[in-house]
């Protein structure tokens, strides 16, 4: 046996010999885990009793179905604690619901029974699920004894107080079916955001450190321009993500729609939120995301008429909505305390002849202007 040959043996036996020893490791963890299936059993070494070869095409095959495995894995992972989340959005929704107490019996047959339920509840995962829902929405899910071991929520005013918490409770409000096994994909029809939602995941990581960000902005009638800006907060409205923030470059702050963003990218520079800023008061009296501190918040009454007066009830224009004198079947007036907006006069446009302005006489003005303006299209 020539010298090249001895060499050559004792540099790949040990790795050959290594290789095997960790894929007999890994092949033992995977039993011990009783996730996945021996996979690696097919990709040894063609010929094991001759030190002198080594498949090393086998090898790689082995190592990119091991990378594919693992995608498959963390998919699945993410799946299980999805349908886990959804169960405890679903317990949540059925105790804060009209009736507030439930033997486990009941809660048990009740999933059974749910569309999107249909399994099995086992007594010890409805109670894991109860320590989750404490740690994750801080709601306290407590048995009451006394009237045969019902199940209660005790203080389900945190959700209210607690907006973020209220927001992803509201959030997985959709059926389980879409959410986690896609299978309604083709019934559940949802309106897609417009361009820019491809800068939400750079936008949250740079609000969660507090970074400011460089912006290549480009307004509709107007050319590009590249701004710095410390994000302090993320909306959606009308099919459009909106980010609010101090721009330098204005030295105020503004709101941007990420639909007009060309690039987005963090920058090194920190800041700090200011103490006082509350993005929910920073649009509390505006309809939509157009603030101007120069529009005062003035008082507007509408008349709605026909069956406009039960959607205006039941999807309020502004949270100030308030109710006044009314006629069953006919009209309803209704008052609000806002600034007046491009947006707001959009959707009172939107209404058509089912509105009316009656307050302030400006606006009631400018209803009028633009719907002239809308008349020449036609003549």
């Amino acid at each position: 046996m020539s010298i090249v040959v001895k060499i050559l043996i004792v540099i790949i036996c040990p790795i050959r010999a290594f290789l095997l020893l960790y894929e007999k490791a890994l092949l033992f963890i995977l039993r011990f885990s009783g996730i996945l299936k021996v996979l690696l059993q097919k990709h040894r070494t063609k010929e094991r009793n001759n030190a002198t070869f080594f498949d090393f095409s086998c090898l790689r095959k082995c190592f990119f179905r091991k990378t594919s495995l693992t995608l498959r894995l963390t998919k699945t992972y993410c799946l299980m604690i999805s349908k886990t989340y959804f169960r405890y959005i679903w317990l949540l929704n059925l105790f804060l619901g009209k009736r507030i107490a439930y033997t486990y019996e009941e809660i048990a047959e009740l999933w059974r029974t749910d569309p999107n339920g249909g399994d099995k509840y086992p007594l010890r995962t409805f109670h894991e699920h109860r320590k989750g829902i404490k740690e994750m929405f801080g709601v306290d899910i407590i048995c009451d004894k006394s009237v045969g071991y019902t199940y209660y929520v005790r203080n389900p005013e945190v959700l209210k107080s607690d907006k973020p918490k209220e927001w992803l409770l509201n959030q997985y409000n959709i059926p389980k079916d879409f959410l986690v096994d896609y299978k309604m994909r083709d019934r559940i029809l949802l309106e897609k955001m417009a361009r820019g939602h491809e800068w939400v995941k750079t936008i949250i990581q740079a609000m969660q450190k507090n970074e400011e960000l460089e912006i290549d902005y480009q307004k509709y009638d107007a050319p590009m321009e590249t701004l710095h800006m410390q994000p302090y907060a993320l909306k959606a409205y009308n099919r459009r993500w909106y980010l609010l923030g101090y721009v330098k470059e204005k030295d105020a702050i503004r709101t941007l729609g990420l639909d007009r963003m060309n690039s987005v990218h963090a920058t090194t520079t920190h800041f700090k939120m200011p103490d006082n800023f509350d993005a929910q008061k920073f649009y509390a009296n505006t309809v939509g995301v157009y603030v101007n501190d120069e529009n005062p918040v003035t008082e507007v009454k509408i008349r709605a008429y026909g069956k406009q007066v039960e959607y205006i009830r039941s999807s309020p224009l502004h949270k100030s909505q308030s109710e006044g004198r009314s006629k069953y079947g006919e009209f309803a007036e209704f008052t609000y305390r806002v600034s007046i907006t491009p947006e707001l006069i959009s959707h009172l446009l939107a209404m058509g002849d089912r509105v009316e302005v009656l307050e302030p006489v400006e606006l009631r003005e400018e209803m009028k202007e633009r719907i002239n303006s809308m008349l020449n299209f036609y003549k």
